[in-house]
């Protein structure tokens, strides 16, 4: 990995953590000429770190950058250990963007200090492809321009929301923070019930995963309802109304998603402490 040499005293955007979901924020950055520099601190990375600047551990950040936001894109686990590097940066006025699950904006001010400007968010991981879905809370001493700066980092790989209320950051990270691992499940069964049913296991599999990518541009394309788009495709007494008999059951889909729901919604409040 090849270290580049910093810009002195840069109004900079800092990024702590480069694995998936960072990486991915910064592809978008760079595709959406997001103004740099970048500096990134990640002490493994998986792939070369490219367009911007590199440091493998927080203590090699030159003593001059003034960032003006920094990214926490680390593990809930590692904040402890973690944040207290950049309290430097909040304490001069870097507005600190977090996207760690669980982790509340008084959590983060502990370790940050009670000047620091927090915005926390909860993105997911179609952001690799843009196509991603984020919402975010402003915290105390968040100005309007660090709110729009962080609207626009987040903006650069896909949709942004905005709330007031932190604490529907739990249900939202049960929804569409978790919910492509939903998708991904749905794709798996949908593929194993097309097999059990006499499909070969390679075009079960293409089936399931063209169908609910298609399924999925259509509903973001149309201005129907879910509800009406669902109609659309159902025939009186035909076989998408057998098959929407079982899902639609008492004990059926939206059953089973509501519980999934609230166990994620659960453990997202469990995390915070």
């Amino acid at each position: 990995m090849t270290k580049t040499r910093p810009a002195r005293g840069a109004a900079s955007i800092l990024l702590v953590g480069c694995g998936k979901m960072g990486g991915a924020l910064l592809a978008g950055w760079k595709t959406n000429r997001i103004p740099g520099p970048f500096h990134v601190v990640e002490p493994k990375p998986a792939r070369r770190i490219k367009g911007a600047f590199y440091y493998a551990a927080p203590e090699k950040l030159p003593a001059r950058l003034a960032p003006v936001a920094v990214v926490l894109a680390v593990k809930p686990q590692m904040f402890d250990q973690v944040l207290p590097y950049y309290r430097r940066f909040a304490s001069s006025g870097a507005v600190t963007l977090s996207i760690a699950a669980g982790k509340t904006i008084s959590a983060i001010t502990r370790s940050l200090g009670p000047e620091a400007a927090i915005v926390r968010a909860m993105p997911n991981t179609p952001a690799a492809i843009g196509r991603g879905m984020a919402v975010a809370c402003a915290g105390p001493g968040v100005t309007r321009s660090a709110r729009a700066l962080c609207g626009r980092l987040l903006a650069a790989v896909g949709e942004i929301a905005w709330v007031e209320d932190e604490a529907l950051l739990d249900p939202v990270t049960a929804v569409s923070g978790s919910g492509p691992a939903y998708v991904f499940l749905l794709i798996e069964d949908l593929a194993k019930a097309g097999e059990a049913a006499g499909l070969p296991a390679d075009l079960a599999e293409k089936l399931a995963r063209a169908t609910v990518s298609g399924a999925g541009e259509l509903a973001r394309l149309s201005a129907e309802s879910a509800a009406a788009l669902r109609d659309s495709v159902t025939s009186p007494g035909g076989t998408t109304r057998a098959a929407l008999d079982v899902l639609m059951a008492p004990d059926g889909l939206e059953s089973l998603l509501r519980r999934a729901v609230a166990a994620a919604t659960k453990r997202s409040r469990e995390l915070a402490g």
